[in-house]
């Protein structure tokens, strides 16, 4: 089992503090049927934070580098490098970043009685409902391309050509179609909405491995185990367990996005052995980590 990090550890993680940003204007970027997809891109220093916000239309966050924890309505989603976040309209959303690097930004246009990336009218009873709520998704190596092709510097202040407009629109078809298809990736964390116990689970964010126990993780935050064990039933309808292993899951396949080999990460995630990461691996996603983590946590080659 993981176990709780020194005093000084935890003193060095409890001092960290954000630099809140606001979001970039959204306006220059505002979708229409004109123009459906809008793409834009912004580079983010590690414990920076943009403040929450929302939009009248879908939005999709797409981490090119480093790793980023996007809140949104009553999850969190841990994003490492080229996974993808959906974002449906008038979503309030707060992007906390983990390790510096680049977020690239989709604004897609909505028919409001029909979440999703452009979903074909015969489809719609399958899928609408889970194009109506936040899902991380897999970044394909087609959809990558697409995104990085994008123009991000046609804001609201340009007046850009027929051509470019005619090109922005093809990217944005064959982005939308590639959206249809992207498989999910089981990294939503619930969120619950009583102050005092989303203190303690946004602690456990930013430091799953600050400790181990949830006696040690109550009495920081001066709560009785036994007050937090009931909050996190009625709340979450888990208990802190199975809710923190979710946790350490979403941290390890960013570290796996780094290349760190599976006995590395099982040693930074606190685990005394690699059997016992790979229990709570194959409880939580129903493989072994060396199936999970390969088929979703591979990263991509970088572009020259």
């Amino acid at each position: 089992m993981p176990h709780d990090k020194p005093p000084q550890a935890r003193r060095s993680s409890r001092a960290t503090a954000r630099t809140l940003l606001p979001p970039q204007d959204p306006r220059r970027y505002v979708p229409t049927p004109a123009r459906p997809v809008r793409a834009k891109s912004r580079h983010m220093a590690p414990d920076t934070e943009i403040q929450p916000h929302s939009h009248a239309w879908a939005q999709v966050a797409i981490s090119i580098s480093g790793a980023a924890h996007i809140t949104a309505g009553r999850s969190t989603y841990l994003v490492p490098a080229w996974r993808a976040v959906w974002i449906p309209p008038n979503i309030e959303h707060t992007v906390s970043v983990v390790e510096a690097g680049e977020l690239r930004t989709l604004y897609v246009h909505q028919d409001l009685e029909l979440p999703g990336p452009a979903i074909p009218r015969t489809d719609r009873s399958t899928v609408q409902q889970a194009w109506s709520t936040c899902r991380v998704l897999e970044v394909s190596a087609l959809l990558r391309e697409v995104v990085l092709q994008m123009d991000i510097e046609m804001d609201g202040k340009s007046s850009p050509g027929p051509e470019l407009l005619a090109r922005e629109r093809r990217l944005g078809e064959l982005a939308l179609d590639e959206l249809r298809r992207a498989a999910p990736v089981r990294l939503g964390i619930e969120l619950p909405q009583d102050k005092r116990l989303r203190g303690l689970c946004q602690a456990v964010i930013e430091d799953p491995t600050r400790h181990a126990t949830l006696d040690a993780w109550s009495a920081e935050a001066g709560a009785s185990a036994r007050t937090v064990a009931r909050l996190f039933r009625q709340e979450l309808g888990s208990s802190f367990g199975p809710w923190r292993q979710q946790v350490l899951l979403a941290r390890a396949l960013t570290l796996a996005t780094q290349g760190k080999p599976m006995g590395v990460i099982a040693a930074e995630l606190g685990y005394a052995s690699a059997s016992a990461f790979t229990a709570m691996v194959r409880r939580s996603v129903g493989a072994p980590p060396g199936q999970f983590f390969g088929r979703h946590a591979a990263p991509l080659p970088s572009r020259p």
